[in-house]
């Protein structure tokens, strides 16, 4: 009997250990920094039509919160999902890839 109560506490810990899925990550330009902590970040994709066969550019925007000191419009960035942080923040900036030209 205490073997069995062993186990499962063995078990418990194996999944506690266990990463979490992996978070999606989306790599965009900013083009509003406007607000104090949050920055918008535009993601442009190609996708391939399903009956013309062409590439079609696909665009969409988020929001992100931003801690990074310095992050304006037209730099390349990385962000993360994360928890909901608002009403329609659900992503953070992770790094600032590349600088805007000036």
């Amino acid at each position: 009997m205490s073997e069995e109560i062993i186990e499962t506490q063995g078990e418990a810990t194996e999944q506690e250990a266990r990463p979490r899925g992996r978070r999606s990550e989306k790599i965009g330009i900013v083009t509003s920094d406007k607000m104090q902590k949050t920055v918008v970040v535009r993601v442009d994709r190609l996708v391939k039509h399903p009956v013309y066969k062409r590439y079609v550019r696909r665009r969409a925007k988020f929001m992100a919160h931003n801690d990074l000191e310095g992050v304006t419009i037209g730099d390349q960035v990385r962000i993360v999902e994360t928890r909901p942080l608002s009403a329609r923040k659900r992503w953070r900036v992770v790094e600032v890839l590349r600088k805007a030209n000036k």
